[in-house]
């Protein structure tokens, strides 16, 4: 995973049941942050940015990613677009210039 940045689009995983979706965001959370071999980056855009706030429970494991080592990005114009810029409580905002940098660098695995 250390090649690897990792882009969450939504605040769930896969389509379908919200609730579920959510739990299994977090699920992927937690058994990623346990692995000895974490990615690069983290980058949030779209309503993948709530899981950078208080209201997602993601936002603990990401903590703890952070914590890490790991880079945890929110896109500016999606925070802002939600109105969350204020309410993070993990991660900084950044820009999809800074995206597209990560990308160019490292392998991108989309969750969405």
């Amino acid at each position: 995973m250390k090649n690897k940045v990792i882009l969450v689009s939504s605040n769930q995983l896969g389509k379908g049941d919200q609730v579920l979706g959510e739990n299994v965001l977090e699920t992927f959370f937690t058994v990623l942050k346990q692995r000895e071999e974490l990615p690069a980056a983290v980058f949030c855009m779209n309503s993948g940015v709530f899981t950078l706030t208080e209201d997602s429970f993601v936002s603990v494991h990401l903590k703890e990613l952070e914590d890490k080592g790991v880079n945890i990005f929110a896109c500016k114009t999606c925070a802002d677009h939600y109105g969350v810029s204020e309410k993070l409580t993990v991660g900084k905002i950044s820009g999809m210039a800074d995206f597209v940098e990560l990308a160019s660098k490292y392998e991108v695995l989309t969750i969405s």
